[in-house]
């Protein structure tokens, strides 16, 4: 059968089986392509697809997937879904209502670049990259590109689909200066093909890692810092958590019941949006069919809302925003989609740290409390001149220093995400933060 088929197999199946059905479609194609010495070292190009069931029986959820559209298969995954249904004990279940969402093409023509022109980006990359005489070695110099074609309907009414993609240059490099040695990475990442540049990625890569070499250690005490975007972009990810309504639902969120109230500096204005022409992550709808919206989550410091599906909604008494997320094998979850912390007036150049990365922040970060404690690289700034500094640490509570923002840069930076999110992030000043070194 085709997708359309199937899809309307199934759900002429689930009502003569009395059970509300969502089917969710959805199909991914990635090409990577790896540059060496002047030319491709690796091209790969992978797909994957399948069924996604969501049963609703008696008020109680089931799961089940299915890459095999074969009639014998797809009632195999109906009958799973309505058994692990069965299984479960909760009752509030329920299927949104939706209606027709259309045909969306995000991505028109966008990577229908010739292979042989994604493979001179990726050569491009690594021989800009590699003719400076510092960099020691090329972890990888590489073109990669991500295409996703999702289609859900339901005995509920809902009926929709998109296609959307995404464009993406990555540089990891090693550079050495004497006996200083910095390793690092850039990602590029846009919606078209044309809108790279692997020279400009290139040189971001050798500015971004060759700033540090012959760093220092920096000294203990406490300083104005600033958080350069790839920091800021990593602290908002952690505090997605306490603004996810799953965290709300699960009593684990520190924001719970401080809609209203002022949980940031009046400087800081976090908005969702996933209708963005430029969005890295735009979509018409969630993965439950609810229509796309622009959503303000904090406002001038005042928290407006939490980020919700139909469930999460219904489980803490709000509305859902649209921001259900699943792929076909996986259940229910919520999560953002272009999160835009908006730019303010621009930071002085007053003495301090910049704090340009972070590591182990996984690891070191509790994203229930917002305590985070890690290991931090930077330049310091004395009387408008910078000097690179590593072997330092910083602690502070996530909260808390976004009550204490003082100033926000003019400028945004797209930041990709790890879970088909992306941020889009200026920098972040703070009057006084505490810093262990030598």
């Amino acid at each position: 059968m085709t997708v359309t088929e199937a899809k309307t197999w199934l759900l002429a199946e689930a009502e003569k089986r009395g059970v509300d059905l969502e089917v969710l479609a959805s199909s991914t194609r990635e090409l990577f392509v790896d540059a060496r010495e002047g030319k491709a070292s690796d091209v790969s190009l992978s797909t994957r697809a399948g069924l996604g069931l969501r049963v609703v029986y008696a008020g109680r959820v089931g799961y089940a997937s299915t890459e095999d559209l074969s009639e014998e298969s797809l009632a195999w995954a109906l009958s799973e879904a309505i058994e692990n249904a069965s299984l479960q004990t909760e009752r509030r279940a329920r299927l949104p209502a939706g209606g027709a969402l259309g045909r969306h093409d995000l991505l028109d023509e966008g990577l229908s670049a010739p292979l042989e022109s994604k493979v001179a980006a990726a050569v491009d990359l690594e021989q800009t990259v590699t003719a400076d005489e510092r960099v020691q070695s090329m972890q990888y110099a590489r073109y990669q590109e991500g295409q996703e074609e999702v289609e859900i309907a339901s005995t509920t009414g809902v009926d929709g689909g998109y296609r959307r993609g995404v464009a993406i240059l990555i540089a990891g490099l090693v550079m050495r200066e004497g006996e200083s040695v910095k390793q690092g990475f850039e990602i590029d990442a846009k919606r078209e093909f044309h809108q790279l540049d692997p020279g400009r990625t290139a040189l971001t890569a050798l500015d971004k890692i060759g700033r540090q070499l012959g760093a220092k250690p920096l000294v203990t005490g406490r300083r104005r810092a600033v958080l350069e975007p790839d920091v800021v972009s990593t602290l908002v990810q952690l505090y997605c958590y306490a603004l996810s309504g799953k965290t709300l639902a699960e009593g684990k969120s520190r924001l719970a019941g401080r809609i209203g109230e002022r949980v940031a500096s009046d400087s800081i204005t976090l908005v969702d949006d996933a209708l963005l022409e430029d969005g890295l992550a735009s979509r018409p709808f969630d993965s439950e069919g609810t229509p796309s919206q622009r959503l303000t989550l904090i406002e001038d410091g005042v928290l407006r809302s939490f980020l919700h599906n139909t469930d999460t909604a219904s489980r803490t008494g709000q509305s859902t925003t649209g921001h259900a997320k699943r792929s076909y094998s996986s259940t229910l979850a919520v999560g953002p989609t272009n999160l835009l912390l908006l730019p303010g007036s621009g930071i002085g150049r007053d003495d301090g740290v910049i704090i340009t990365d972070l590591m182990g922040v996984h690891a070191g970060a509790n994203p229930i409390s917002g305590d985070v404690s890690v290991q931090a690289m930077g330049l310091e700034a004395v009387g408008g001149e910078t000097s690179p500094v590593d072997d330092f640490a910083i602690s502070f509570n996530l909260f808390e220093l976004f009550e204490r923002v003082i100033e926000v840069g003019d400028l945004a930076q797209w930041i990709p995400g790890h879970a088909g999110d992306a941020f889009k992030v200026p920098s972040l000043a703070f009057a006084d933060v505490s810093f262990a070194g030598a």
